[in-house]
């Protein structure tokens, strides 16, 4: 099947790259929680939707000239254009396929600090903008 890729499912990972612009976070990986009608190895398969689920609180991140470690969360804001499924789908949802990258978001909720006499000054960067992948364990059910 050409363009074929393999489909996401229910315990499969979203790694997040380290660099977010000018910021870089500790990254932890999230874990994909599907809802299709159909399993892939035994796991419930992800559908378009799923992704919006996965956040990882409490990632430390530093974004220089504020070295001061901050913290936020972690989380995926846009799949990439491969990452759907164009023909298999569920409940009138594309299949999440394993793709190349996704767009990711850091969202701050405590700011990184950079050391001044007076106290440390508060990054005022709200959220930083990334890239992650999948990673399955699925290596037989594809999805176009």
């Amino acid at each position: 099947m050409p363009g074929a890729d393999f489909i996401i499912k229910t315990g499969d990972l979203a790694t997040f790259n380290p660099a977010f612009g000018t910021a870089t976070v500790v990254v932890v990986p999230g874990n994909m929680s599907g809802t299709a009608q159909f399993k892939v190895d035994g796991s419930i398969a992800c559908v378009q939707g799923d992704e919006a689920k996965v956040s990882v609180p409490g990632c430390s991140y530093v974004a220089p000239p504020f070295t001061i470690p901050g913290v936020g969360t972690l989380t995926i804001q846009t799949l990439g254009p491969d990452q759907t499924g164009k023909k298999t789908n569920s409940s009138q949802k594309a299949v999440i396929l394993k793709g190349s990258t996704f767009t990711a978001q850091f969202t701050v909720s405590l700011p990184a600090g950079m050391p001044t006499p007076s106290g440390p000054n508060p990054d005022p960067v709200p959220q930083y903008t990334g890239t992650g992948q999948f990673v399955t364990t699925n290596v037989r059910d594809k999805g176009a």
